[in-house]
């Protein structure tokens, strides 16, 4: 393992600011031969703003996204193993103080809701954690 993660992109825009990277995010099973007849397949097309910094890229220029295997990691993290723990977690305190399953239920999705919403708030804060950088092809 290299500890990066890189995705082949090409240069969608350019701003004083940031550059826009489009890329397709494919699952491991995405470029198999039988992926026509397997319902796993996963492709889907993203983008990435990077600081402009000292990037000397053009439009439509192919480039390659690099990023850390921690950024990776931390984005599991907070997208999935955490809001699992505290779902888990208030449906067995729930049932276990009494409270019926389908309560229990719908209190532990609902609490998902403002777990979701603060990490909204924060993605300002959050975009700084996960950058890429630009590698040229």
């Amino acid at each position: 393992m290299s500890g990066e993660i890189s995705h082949e992109g090409i240069v969608k825009r350019i701003t004083t600011d940031y550059i826009t990277v489009g890329f397709v995010n494919e699952s491991a099973c995405a470029s198999c031969h039988a992926k026509g007849t397997c319902t796993a397949a996963d492709m889907a097309d993203k983008e990435a703003e990077i600081k402009r910094g000292t990037y000397d890229v053009k439009v439509g220029q192919r480039v390659m996204l690099v990023g850390k295997t921690s950024q990776g990691f931390m984005a599991l993290f907070l997208g999935y193993l955490l809001p699992f723990s505290i779902l888990l977690s208030l449906l067995i305190v729930l049932t276990s103080v009494g409270a019926g399953e389908g309560v229990s239920a719908l209190v532990a999705l609902g609490s998902l809701v403002p777990y979701y919403f603060v990490l909204y708030l924060c993605r300002d804060r959050l975009k700084k954690s996960f950058e890429f950088e630009i590698k040229s092809i």
